[in-house]
């Protein structure tokens, strides 16, 4: 049986020269994000290619996505957050699509190494940062300080609030980052068993791997879901403060 971590290895695909000493070559993981890319430029423009009065499939499931993120958006971030809609919507295809792709026999998910989710979350980070500072300037610092808090409390509470905001990036990308992982681990080891194990004992883990994988596919959606909802709770506070 070989390693269940042997499904996170990056491959090059293509090989291309160093750019200023980085290696840029095409690999399964870039081919993965090619793959999610492409799978949402196909869902936003088929979808809302012919706008009948009565949608057909199609439409009907580019309709749903939507509005589910757009209703996301709003609910969480209040609708002077709309403006933010196209990030949040392409974070969470992004996410949704390479986790669902990852789900396949012999894909690779870009989800499960810690440099892609720790990117993103930087990504997500630096824009509530730099909208936090347009929106309100140097007061954008209030976040830090909540209203009505003693001076005597502040001195303690401000340097945990800076910090905590600090880990943000951290903590949203180790929580994807784990979730797909972990839970490809767990797939692995056991669809390796029910491969090695005999017809007579391999039916229960057969049932199990047939439940985990359905477990799998209802967490690349849920964890796609967490991500869009944080990073519009980080566009709520840039916007709102306390």
């Amino acid at each position: 049986m070989s390693s269940p971590l042997h499904q996170f290895e990056i491959k090059t695909l293509i090989e291309l020269p160093k750019l200023a000493g980085f290696d840029v070559s095409f690999t399964n993981s870039s081919l993965a994000m090619v793959v999610s890319v492409v799978m949402t430029l196909l869902l936003t423009s088929f979808a809302g290619r012919k706008q009948a009065l009565i949608p057909n499939r199609l439409q009907s499931a580019g309709e749903l996505f939507y509005s589910f993120v757009h209703s996301l958006v709003t609910d969480t971030a209040g609708k002077g957050a709309a403006s933010y809609f196209p990030l949040v919507f392409s974070l969470f295809a992004f996410i949704l699509f390479g986790n669902l792709f990852g789900m396949f026999p012999f894909a690779f998910t870009f989800t499960s190494h810690i440099i892609v989710t720790f990117a993103l979350a930087m990504l997500v980070f630096l824009f509530v940062t730099i909208l936090g500072f347009v929106k309100h300037g140097l007061h954008f610092f209030r976040l830090f300080a909540p209203h009505g808090v003693p001076w005597y409390v502040l001195i303690l509470l401000a340097p945990i609030e800076m910090f905590s905001y600090c880990m943000r990036p951290v903590t949203i990308s180790l929580r994807l980052f784990a979730n797909m992982m972990a839970g490809h681990i767990v797939l692995k080891v056991i669809i390796a068993m029910t491969v090695s194990a005999g017809m007579a004992i391999a039916v229960f883990p057969f049932v199990l791997s047939l439940a985990i994988i359905a477990f799998e596919f209802f967490i690349a959606c849920v964890q796609a879901y967490i991500f869009s909802l944080l990073t519009c709770v980080y566009i709520k506070d840039a916007l709102e403060l306390h």
